[in-house]
C-alpha cells in the first residue's frame, strides 16, 4: 500500500503537487469510482487505477549515471528554455528526476532516477551520504584555511563544515582541492572558499556513495547494473541501521544514567481562610503594641546642630546676621599665606 499521490508521481503522470490537483478535481478514479480523499492509500496489485478513464500503470524503476557538463539545469523545468540535464537522457522514457542537483557552471555525476525512496536517503543530511568534489580555486589557501574548511564557516543557511579537506596539487596562483561533504546546500563550496577569498575557478563532482563517475565522457550517460543497485541499497540499508541503532541505544551507552532525586517531604497547605487557622491554631494574635518594632522605623530624634568653636588664633568671616560663615581667608589657609596688599 503506497500513497495514491506517490503511485501516480512514480507512473510519470506528473509531480506529487500535480497529481493531488487531479485528486481534488476528481480526475482519479480507482476501480471506476472516482476519489477526492487526500492521503488515500491504493495497493497496484488488487486496485485498478485510472486518469481521466486512461488506466495508469507503474513504471519500473530505473537508474541512470550522468556526466553533466557545465550550462545545463538540474531542473524538469525552465521558463527560459536553457538545457537541462534530463535533455542528455531524452531516450529513457520513465519520468525522472536528478538526485542532488549541480548549479549550472559546476559539472560532474549526476544520478537520475524513479525510485523516490532511495532518492530521499541520497539526499538527506541524516544519512550522512559522502560526496566528492574536485575543486579548482584561484590563489593558494593555506593550512589554516583548510582547518576553517573543516571545522566549518557559518552561512545564511547556519554552520556548515567539510568532512575531508586534501590539497592535490598546485598550478600557477591557483590550487586544486579534494572535498568531500556530508550534506549539499545551495551552492555550498562555492560559499564556503568565497568566504575564505577563494574563488572556485571549477568544480567537478567525482562520486556519491559507492557510485563514482570513472571515465564516462562529458555529457554521455549509462544505465547502473544490478551489482550497483544493490551496492547502493545495501550501503543506504546499513546507514540507515546505524542511525536507528544510535537513535536508540546510543545516549543510554553513551551518558550515564542520572540517580534518581530523594522525594521531597510533602508540606500540609497553610489555611485559607482567617476563621480555619485560628481553629487550628488558638493562639491570639499579637496587639500591635505588642509587636516588636524596627529601630529604624522609630529613630531617636537627632541633636541639634551646633558649630564648632573657632581655632584659636584665627579668625573665620561672620556673616551680617551673625552667624559664621562657611569659608575661611585666604590668610588663614595653612601654606597659602599671601600678603594682604
Amino acid at each position: 500500500m503506497e500513497r495514491l499521490n506517490k503511485y501516480l508521481a512514480h507512473a510519470g503522470i506528473g509531480s506529487r503537487r500535480h497529481c493531488d490537483d487531479l485528486i481534488q478535481h476528481g480526475r482519479v478514479s480507482i476501480n471506476g469510482q472516482p476519489v477526492r480523499e487526500m492521503g488515500m492509500r491504493v495497493d497496484p496489485a488488487a486496485h485498478a487505477v485510472s486518469v481521466d478513464g486512461k488506466p495508469v500503470q507503474s513504471e519500473p524503476l530505473v537508474y541512470w549515471l550522468v556526466h553533466k557538463p557545465p550550462g545545463y539545469l538540474c531542473t524538469n523545468h525552465d521558463p527560459a528554455g536553457r538545457p537541462r540535464a534530463l535533455d542528455l537522457i531524452d531516450h529513457v522514457d520513465e519520468r525522472v528526476y536528478t538526485v542532488g542537483r549541480l548549479d549550472e557552471d559546476s559539472e560532474g555525476l549526476l544520478l537520475m532516477t524513479n525510485d523516490g525512496d532511495l532518492a530521499f536517503q541520497l539526499m538527506h543530511p541524516k544519512f550522512g551520504v559522502s560526496k566528492t568534489y574536485l575543486a579548482h580555486v584561484a590563489g593558494k589557501p593555506s593550512n589554516e584555511d583548510l582547518d576553517k574548511l573543516l571545522t566549518g564557516v557559518f552561512l545564511s543557511e547556519g554552520h556548515v563544515k567539510a568532512k575531508r579537506v586534501k590539497r592535490l596539487k598546485t598550478q600557477g596562483d591557483s590550487t586544486w582541492l579534494e572535498i568531500v561533504l556530508n550534506e549539499g546546500k545551495n551552492r555550498e563550496i562555492r560559499r564556503m572558499l568565497a568566504g575564505l577569498d577563494h574563488k572556485v575557478i571549477r568544480l567537478k563532482r567525482m562520486s556519491i556513495g559507492p557510485l563514482h563517475i570513472d571515465r564516462l565522457p562529458k555529457g554521455k550517460s549509462r544505465r547502473l547494473t544490478h551489482d550497483e543497485v544493490t551496492l547502493l541499497r545495501e550501503a543506504m540499508d546499513r546507514r540507515a541501521k546505524r542511525g536507528r541503532e544510535a537513535a536508540n541505544d546510543g545516549p543510554e551507552e553513551m551518558l550515564p544514567r542520572r540517580p534518581a532525586k530523594p522525594a521531597r517531604p510533602r508540606v500540609a497547605a497553610e489555611p485559607a481562610s482567617r476563621s480555619m487557622r485560628s481553629i487550628l491554631d488558638p493562639r491570639p494574635p499579637r496587639r500591635p503594641e505588642q509587636r516588636p518594632q524596627h529601630p529604624s522605623l522609630h529613630p531617636e530624634p537627632r541633636p541639634e546642630f551646633a558649630p564648632r568653636p573657632a581655632a584659636q588664633g584665627r579668625s573665620r568671616p561672620v556673616r551680617p546676621d551673625g552667624r559664621p560663615g562657611n569659608r575661611r581667608p585666604l590668610t588663614d589657609r595653612p601654606g597659602r599665606d599671601r600678603p594682604q596688599s
